[in-house]
């Protein structure tokens, strides 16, 4: 069972877009004439000439060949078909007896390479009927990417990448399906909204290419495989579909997360920012969209600060610093004595140290420490100091940095401006619930009227609801994955040298802020 808090996870059912029902599986129920001496069709020929007058195309595997002729005669000829989809043709995919067809089952997953979360879809309403979630199995072999990226390099370590995810979704699966009084072979279609590289690993593709020059994935359209290719604990022949990804480092979630917020429709300039394992940033409106993405993660999912820790119990995840005393103020997840700080409370502190003028532009100690105690030892749970050092403050400044420097180089790609930005997308749990202020007040998010910034939850999970439910939904995912102009950061000179020249608080032109900078001013610390 998942430790996952609910904080670190987006759980609540948030449904962004409404859609006309046309699932990815779909039940009927049929009755059949018996057969005579008469009427001699087989068994098998008898259903699909039947089903055909709504599905031309469709298919039956040799594995449910036998089946049929048992459950035909079990049920007086009365039965309920399943089909899914498989591209432009259908398959049959289970046959029961009876009529059952009220209760129809899809299961959509977000995987993160932290977390993932798997939403229960009632086909026939759209509805989130169940949701859970758990760590990613992968952690246990490396919180961060590369080092799974490394170990998926040889076969064995794929399989065992490969093993570990799906034995999440597995325990997912399990949960969800024990809790509704059915058996995970009732869930007869999946999706999934992941980054590149978990797509890679959750069907055993070879990642390495991904993180080498020219950077090229094995497939960015995995398209619709069969759930027992990966042995998914859903009926064997159900269709597992992983939304299309765009390049190595821009995958389905970000698509996903497009169609969930609408991006590609607004006729104004839009902005879509997901800052997770990587910070990966979609800017356009409904004429063109460019995309690009920088490591960022690490930095801000706690793991890298000294004091870091995973949004659970007990982390800090929101802090406030009294400008003139210093005295700091602090909130844990669920109220528990400190043991860490999470993401979160990692920005908020660094937003606060600079607005009570303990550190500079540059996030340097003005007098000279190497680190602020958030949590004094008397007071957390370790009975140690818990502490934001100056080697946090330069993780984060370097993470900040690369998404300020992305979204310049986005921006200068299509001669658009800051202020010209209509709506900014805050995407993932970790956007759901990182303080704005605090974001802004670092440049990590751009400094817009707040109106204009939604905060879209679990995009990803979303989007892979919608796909799930529609196959409208569907080709505009794969449409808006072509749409995509993608720009490679890793060799881009303009992104270099702005990355250089933008690790000040919170820009190098501060005028890019101005919300901060009033803030700045009126507490006299533009003196430098």
């Amino acid at each position: 069972m998942s430790n996952a808090n609910d904080y670190s996870i987006i759980l609540q059912n948030r449904v962004l877009v409404d859609v006309n029902i046309n699932p990815m599986s779909q039940k009927r129920y049929i009755e059949l004439e018996q057969p005579s001496l008469q009427n001699n069709q087989a068994d098998v020929d008898r259903l699909v000439d039947v089903l055909q007058k709504w599905y031309p195309d469709l298919s039956v595997p040799l594995p449910l060949m036998n089946k049929i002729s048992d459950i035909l005669r079990k049920s007086d000829w009365r039965v309920t078909v399943t089909v899914a989809r498989l591209g432009l043709t259908w398959q049959l995919i289970d046959i029961e007896p009876g009529n059952v067809v009220s209760r129809q089952l899809g299961l959509a997953f977000d995987i993160g390479t932290t977390t993932v979360v798997g939403y229960l879809v009632d086909l026939l309403t759209g509805q989130v009927i169940d949701m859970a979630a758990d760590f990613n199995g992968q952690v246990i072999y490396g919180a961060d990417i590369l080092t799974r990226i490394y170990l998926a390099g040889t076969v064995e370590g794929r399989l065992q990448l490969q093993q570990a995810v799906v034995g999440t979704l597995n325990n997912i699966v399990e949960r969800l399906a024990s809790k509704q009084g059915v058996e995970g072979s009732a869930i007869s279609a999946v999706t999934v909204g992941a980054n590149s590289t978990m797509v890679h690993l959750l069907l055993g593709l070879d990642p390495s290419r991904i993180c080498m020059a020219p950077y090229i994935p094995v497939v960015n359209l995995p398209g619709y495989i069969s759930a027992s290719a990966i042995e998914l604990a859903v009926n064997p022949l159900a269709p597992l579909y992983c939304l299309p990804s765009v390049g190595s480092y821009v995958g389905g979630d970000i698509v996903a997360g497009i169609l969930a917020g609408g991006l590609h429709k607004k006729p104004d300039l839009a902005l879509f920012v997901d800052i997770g394992t990587n910070g990966e940033m979609v800017l356009g409106n409904n004429e063109w969209l460019v995309a690009c993405s920088g490591a960022a993660g690490p930095a801000l999912e706690g793991g890298v600060a000294r004091d870091g820790m995973r949004a659970e119990p007990g982390a800090v995840f929101q802090v406030k610093i009294d400008p003139e005393t210093w005295d700091t103020s602090y909130k844990t997840i669920g109220g528990q004595k400190a043991l860490g700080i999470c993401g979160s409370g990692l920005v908020d502190c660094l937003a606060e140290l600079l607005l009570a003028g303990i550190i500079d532009r540059a996030g340097k100690f003005r007098d000279g420490k190497k680190e602020f105690v958030v949590v004094p030892a008397a007071a957390s749970a370790t009975k140690k100091d818990i502490a934001f050092t100056q080697i946090d403050i330069n993780n984060i400044m370097r993470t900040k940095g690369a998404v300020n420097a992305a979204l310049e180089v986005l921006l200068e790609s299509v001669g658009c401006q800051m202020a010209d930005i209509s709506t900014f997308y805050a995407a993932g749990a970790f956007g759901q619930y990182l303080d704005l202020e605090s974001a802004i007040t670092i440049g990590l998010y751009p400094d817009l009227p707040r109106e204009r910034m939604i905060r879209l939850g679990n995009s990803s999970g979303e989007g892979a609801r919608l796909v799930l439910l529609s196959e409208e939904s569907r080709l505009e995912a794969e449409q808006i994955a072509r749409n995509i102009t993608y720009f490679e950061l890793n060799a881009n000179e303009v992104f270099m040298n702005k990355f250089v020249g933008s690790k000040f608080l919170p820009h190098t032109n501060l005028d890019y802020y101005p919300t901060v900078k009033e803030k700045m001013s009126q507490r006299g610390l533009l003196r430098d």
